[in-house]
């Protein structure tokens, strides 16, 4: 069928912070306790009405549900207006839009500072990180997802599963930019609870590709995304075009945050046939639009014959999700891991005056089997869930389990397909 003309401009929406610069800052809600600040000045407060009137009017006038899922946006307004126009700087005004965008319940619709705006910008730049991959976990509190190898939060001996309380003494935020040589004070609790503190020199690393290739293991080949970026498709067609059909393929999309739509239906072409619908979008209006397979696998003609696996897990969002989704339905690929994060509305980013960013949903997203994914997320065929200890120690037992599975006649992967639950 015809691509739609709008679908270049959609994209799925981030929702995983790193200070190594890998994601977005998903939305913060405000404390109930107040806080006495100073009075922004007349600049400021004329600049933080035309932020939080954009906001407001995009939400009433471009979300996907016209009824916004039955939330009173005039009374909304009516709280979060005069906070935001009051708000001394980025980190208060931000909070302010946050809270109210939490009302509609939905991880896609969220806005993101200057500061985060120009991290998502420089993601696949050279530039200082720390090399630490946060997960929101409550509020202010961030869980240390992974340490980047090599990096300075390494040599100061953070570990996965610890959680950030604060940065130079306050909650990480808005307003944070990390610098080259500009020591950070990390207060953090490891998994005992116990508080460690823990001073942290980023500096200047090269930034992680954004698709790499690991072919040190005999008869496999994974394939790791770290985002649904331009270029994608292009990229795994030259990858899968290289292999003999009796290699196998493991996609790993653990800790993806999703991307470009366009990316995600170029990356189904290269395993399931031409015009193949694969999902729905439906439009503000109600008007169903059918997604088809459409070439974009790069030179490939068609789709591979290989063997397929895809590795997941709770930080697999959108493109990350509605991918798995597809080829699990079509009986392409087996899924192996943890459950997604169930985050795969389509949606849009569109500036803000201040230089900051709206991510908002535009249309909702069904399989092509009806299944919505919002709030459901991907059921793994193959439940595995990584430790911080599995980490610590560099096991991987989701990729263990997914070169074993595929290691087996194909009449016995789609047996053990069959069979959701632990590992083989």
């Amino acid at each position: 069928m015809k691509r739609p003309a709008s679908l270049p401009a959609l994209r799925i929406v981030f929702a995983v912070l790193a200070l190594a610069g890998t994601a977005a800052a998903p939305a913060m809600a405000l404390s109930d306790d107040p806080v006495a600040v100073p009075a922004p000045n007349p600049e400021r407060e004329r600049m933080n009405a035309r932020v939080f009137d954009t906001v407001w009017n995009a939400v009433r006038r471009q979300y996907y549900d016209p009824n916004l899922h039955g939330v009173d946006w005039r009374a909304a307004r009516e709280t979060w207006r005069p906070q935001a126009v009051a708000a001394p700087d980025d980190r208060v005004l931000y909070r302010a839009l946050s809270a109210m965008l939490d009302l509609l319940d939905d991880e896609h619709a969220g806005a993101v500072s200057p500061a985060v705006a120009r991290r998502q910008d420089a993601v696949r730049t050279r530039r200082a990180v720390m090399g630490v991959t946060l997960v929101r976990q409550d509020d202010d509190l961030w869980r240390v997802e992974s340490v980047r190898s090599g990096s300075p939060a390494e040599e100061a001996g953070v570990e996965p599963g610890w959680v950030l309380q604060s940065v130079d003494g306050q909650a990480w935020g808005v307003d944070f930019d990390v610098e080259d040589g500009r020591t950070l004070r990390l207060a953090l609790t490891d998994e005992t609870g116990a508080a460690r503190q823990v001073s942290v020199l980023p500096r200047i690393m090269d930034p992680i590709p954004a698709f790499s290739v690991d072919a040190s293991r005999p008869g496999v080949v994974v394939l790791r995304v770290e985002g649904f970026e331009a270029g994608l498709g292009r990229w795994l067609g030259e990858r899968l075009a290289q292999l003999p059909a009796e290699t196998d393929v493991i996609l790993d999309l653990r800790g993806n945050p999703g991307g470009l739509l366009l990316e995600a239906d170029a990356a189904l072409s290269c395993f399931l046939p031409a015009r193949l619908e694969w999902a729905t979008r439906i439009s503000r209006a109600g008007r169903p639009i059918t997604l088809a397979v459409m070439p974009g696998c790069g030179s490939l003609e068609g789709p591979v014959a290989n063997d397929v696996a895809l590795l997941v897990d709770g930080a697999s969002r959108s493109a990350a999700e509605l991918t798995p989704a597809a080829l699990q339905e079509a009986g392409r690929a087996l899924v192996v891991g943890e459950h997604t994060a169930g985050s795969v509305l389509i949606s849009q980013d569109s500036p803000l005056p201040d230089g900051g960013r709206l991510s908002l949903s535009r249309a909702d997203y069904v399989t092509a089997a009806g299944v919505r994914l919002e709030k459901r997320g991907v059921e793994p065929d193959i439940l595995i869930v990584r430790s911080p200890e599995d980490r610590r120690a560099g096991r991987d037992p989701a990729l263990e389990a997914a070169i074993a599975v595929l290691a087996l006649d194909p009449e016995a992967q789609r047996a053990r397909a069959a069979v959701r639950g632990p590992s083989l």
